[in-house]
């Protein structure tokens, strides 16, 4: 049995932002109906979506500079993403104990990417 790496889904960190993505999906089905929570929710699906879009695109290419601009990507998302969770639990559109489990996912998620941009950074 190996440990290789040979898709991008062999990846945690494309996994724990995948599922990341679905809980927010979740998430938004249960907003108002409203036009504010309608914008809202379409940009924390955008930048939600992109966090791994970018690993997996990222690892496709599995260049140098290139992978590295991906990660980087993927991170700014990732900012992106809890900006938008914080908006929608100041709304009221979701409970403290919820926002704290993907305010903690979200910072799992950029430590790891910190860590493989790192790392590609400096071999």
């Amino acid at each position: 049995m190996t440990d290789r790496i040979t898709d991008f889904r062999d990846l945690i960190v494309w996994q724990k932002a995948h599922r990341l993505f679905l809980d927010v999906v979740g998430d938004v089905e249960a907003f108002p109906g409203t036009q504010t929570s309608r914008i809202v929710a379409a940009q924390i699906l955008r930048s939600c979506s992109s966090i791994s879009a970018n690993i997996a695109e990222g690892f496709g290419r599995r260049k140098g500079k290139e992978y590295i601009h991906y990660l980087i990507i993927a991170r700014g998302s990732t900012t992106e993403t809890l900006n938008w969770l914080i908006k929608y639990s100041d709304l009221g559109w979701t409970s403290k104990e919820t926002f704290i489990n993907r305010e903690s996912v979200v910072v799992e998620i950029m430590k790891m990417l910190n860590k493989m941009i790192g790392q590609k950074i400096n071999s």
